[in-house]
């Protein structure tokens, strides 16, 4: 299995998992051929801290983690960690801030029914990783600009940091066996791994190393954006879970 050797900065890690959604037009600045650029090969840092901030789904909840940590920079590589991820920095987060954070951002923008509905979700046990706002959040909300599909699990599951387990190499697209979302009995839950193709590269530019049959990926809507180690998949599952059992709580 082949990991990057080297811990990538915080704000590069972040952009290159915020990509997927920004070269499809969801949600960041318009300038994803920059942050490709940028964070393919590591470059100026101070000009990726200014596009992550204009991330206006995630931003926000990298502050509140920063915060309650006591970590100066959102978009310090723990941070950055613990929001696409997961991680211990996000029990660092009270309930009553978390709770305050998600009515300020989204109780304007619903009906009392549906705010009732989010409301819960704080003292329920949700956490500001990025499962929670794809599962919990995105479904009332929606982040996605000009979002017209109908097929509501295959939008969810394409923004949910999913992973997937290297098959080959195919020109600058990767074969993995990803594990989906499905639909069942009225409930969210994880299916079987089953093939898929995205994207690892684009001129040249990507976000992986050299890649073997078996690594683990993780992937943001079309997009590989880093390999995962064991911990770090195993965190991105349990974080998952936790996060899908509190979104089928009000399903």
């Amino acid at each position: 299995m082949t990991v990057a050797a080297h811990p990538v900065p915080g704000p590069i890690r972040f952009a290159r998992y915020a990509y997927g959604p920004n070269r499809l037009g969801y949600c960041g600045p318009d300038a994803a051929d920059e942050l490709l650029g940028e964070a393919a090969e590591g470059g100026d840092l101070r000009r990726i801290r200014g596009l992550a901030s204009e991330f206006e789904g995630a931003y926000p909840y990298l502050e509140l983690i920063a915060r309650s940590n006591g970590i100066g920079d959102p978009l310090d590589g723990r941070v950055v960690e613990a929001y696409w991820l997961g991680s211990d920095l996000l029990e660092g987060v009270p309930t009553n801030a978390f709770g305050r954070s998600i009515e300020d951002r989204f109780r304007p923008r619903l009906r009392n029914s549906d705010w009732r509905w989010l409301a819960t979700k704080a003292p329920e046990g949700g956490h500001p990783v990025h499962a929670f706002h794809v599962l919990d959040v995105f479904p009332l909300v929606g982040m996605l600009r000009g979002e017209t599909s109908g097929d509501v699990l295959a939008t969810i599951d394409s923004c949910r940091i999913r992973w997937g387990t290297v098959r080959d190499r195919i020109g600058a697209d990767l074969l993995v066996d990803a594990v989906p979302l499905e639909w069942v009995g009225g409930k969210l839950r994880l299916g079987a791994a089953r093939p898929e193709v995205i994207r690892g590269w684009q001129d040249g530019l990507g976000f992986l190393g050299e890649v073997e049959p078996g690594d683990l990926v993780a992937i943001h809507w079309d997009w590989a954006c880093e390999q995962l180690d064991g911990r770090q998949a195993a965190t991105l599952q349990a974080w998952t879970a936790r996060e899908l059992a509190i979104a089928n709580t009000s399903i």
